[in-house]
């Protein structure tokens, strides 16, 4: 199990049962600038700063016991934004039709970055439509995806 599985494991629990939802986690090492970004929402969709303060400190007592990062670090949490970012085939299929921006961990088809319209979502990826051209990224390749918002 993978660090990130065992802080997903520990902390999910402890979010929805304040009643949020959990949207997703970015671990970031680096050293004693290491950073936990949890993103939570509310099933409505809003959420404010008295409710991420309240998850900040249920979250940080369960880190403190568990004891799961064994280095310093900053812990944040917040809501995933206009621009949140897509970890699950779930919330890819939610914005599916969007303008997406997707960062792949190899070169699919000559490149890593993208830019375009999510047109489909299957099984083990999505496809991307970037100046015309179709680009099918599998999920296990995508290494950051975040909606592009509109304004």
């Amino acid at each position: 199990m993978t660090i990130e599985e065992k802080i997903q494991n520990a902390l999910q629990p402890t979010v929805e049962g304040m009643g949020f939802v959990w949207w997703g986690m970015e671990y970031l090492p680096a050293g004693r600038h290491t950073l936990l970004r949890i993103f939570i929402e509310k099933e409505d969709g809003t959420i404010n700063s008295d409710e991420t303060y309240a998850v900040c400190k249920q979250i940080s007592a369960v880190l403190d016991v568990e004891d799961i990062i064994s280095s310093e670090f900053r812990l944040e949490v917040s809501s995933p934004g206009m621009d949140r970012l897509l970890f699950t085939p779930e919330q890819f299929e939610r914005y599916q039709g969007s303008e997406v921006q997707v960062r792949s961990s190899i070169a699919v088809l000559g490149r890593k970055r993208f830019k375009g319209i999510m047109t489909q979502v299957t099984e083990s990826g999505i496809e991307l439509e970037v100046d015309g051209e179709i680009y099918p990224i599998e999920f296990d390749l995508i290494e950051k995806a975040n909606v592009v918002p509109k304004f």
